[in-house]
């Protein structure tokens, strides 16, 4: 199984000894996205709302983390974007075996439900 939460990033870098321009730089950030079942699974949910991040200072944070950033007083993170759930059939369907297996985790109806009240119609499967 390979999956990933796919982001576009902005960071700015301010440092005190010298002048850089272009000061503002762009990437993608993939996070490896946890089996099903596995501790950190349910990062969707804790950090996604209907395709879009849903607390993004805390996420400028867990970039900076990701990207090295978090202890430089002269780079930080200053946007980010949700993009896209980037998985292969075998995550995404053991994905969708686990929220069926507690759809009341996610007050939800159903599956489908679940997917688009997190990751909207972002869910990119590749093979």
């Amino acid at each position: 199984m390979n999956a990933a939460y796919v982001f576009a990033v902005a960071f700015r870098l301010d440092p005190d000894a010298a002048a850089v321009d272009p000061d503002r730089f762009e990437t993608t950030l993939e996070i490896p996205a946890s089996e099903p079942g596995a501790a950190g699974w349910l990062f969707f949910r804790d950090r996604l709302w209907r395709g879009e991040i849903g607390d993004e200072p805390s996420f400028r944070r867990l970039a900076a983390e990701r990207l090295g950033l978090a202890d430089a007083a002269s780079a930080e993170v200053v946007a980010a974007d949700f993009r896209e759930l980037r998985t292969d059939r075998d995550h995404l369907d053991a994905l969708k075996r686990e929220v069926a297996a507690d759809l009341d985790r996610f007050n939800a109806d159903s599956v489908d439900e679940v997917l688009h009240k997190y990751l909207g119609s972002s869910i990119h499967v590749r093979e």
